[in-house]
């Protein structure tokens, strides 16, 4: 039953909209069970279709399975979230690629010169890759979660130098550290609960004015 019982104005069951907002919660660590590419891979293939600025899609993914990536990871991130990562059946490093324009032939093949005045606009890139690959980790954290699965995402970790060891010779700089698992699960030694209770959220009034 859903946790919220009210007259709805969506167009998805409650079930849905429970499913990927309302019952999910933010998740530390989990029980063992793989995450595959396929299903990555198939949150993928609908999230790619949300909105973002000229169809830039700067969204980039490092799947982090390999005990050594997974080491290397963990060196960067921020004392609280390395536990959580180095028990993660998935760590998806979320990134934005700054070379993003090189495929707007493809994708906005309507933009003629887009690519070309945006090459020697290397601050205009930098900015419109992470608002949009920001816009599009959203989408992911939904997506994941409409696949069942479960999410902790995480910003507290050495960009740069996370950067400069896994990103070294691209274009792709790191935004977000998302840990993915099946099922939440509290694991010995690590401090937190699998997930914390539900807490307040602001209420419309609160953050919406009408002119």
């Amino acid at each position: 039953m859903s946790i919220d019982t009210a007259p709805s104005e969506l167009r998805v069951p409650a079930e849905i909209a429970d499913l990927v907002f309302r019952s999910a919660r933010t998740v530390n660590s989990f029980a063992d069970g793989e995450v595959t590419d396929e299903q990555v891979r198939a949150v993928w293939d609908v999230v790619r279709w949300g909105p973002t600025a000229m169809n830039t899609l700067p969204l980039r993914l490092l799947l982090v399975r390999s005990p050594e990536a997974r080491e290397r990871l963990v060196t960067h991130m921020a004392d609280g979230n390395k536990a959580k990562t180095q028990l993660a059946p998935l760590s998806i490093v979320v990134a934005a690629d700054l070379d993003f324009h090189e495929h707007l032939p493809r994708l906005a093949p309507h933009m003629a010169g887009a690519r070309d005045t945006l090459a020697g606009a290397e601050e205009v890139r930098e900015r419109m890759s992470r608002d949009n690959a920001f816009l599009q980790a959203g989408y992911l954290v939904v997506g994941l979660r409409a696949a069942g699965l479960h999410v902790g995402p995480m910003t507290g970790f050495d960009a740069p130098g996370l950067d400069a060891d896994l990103f070294a010779g691209t274009s792709w700089r790191s935004i977000i550290v998302m840990n993915v698992g099946t099922e939440p699960a509290d694991r010995e030694g690590l401090g937190v609960p699998a997930s914390h209770p539900r807490q307040a959220r602001l209420d419309f009034e609160d953050v919406a004015r009408t002119v």
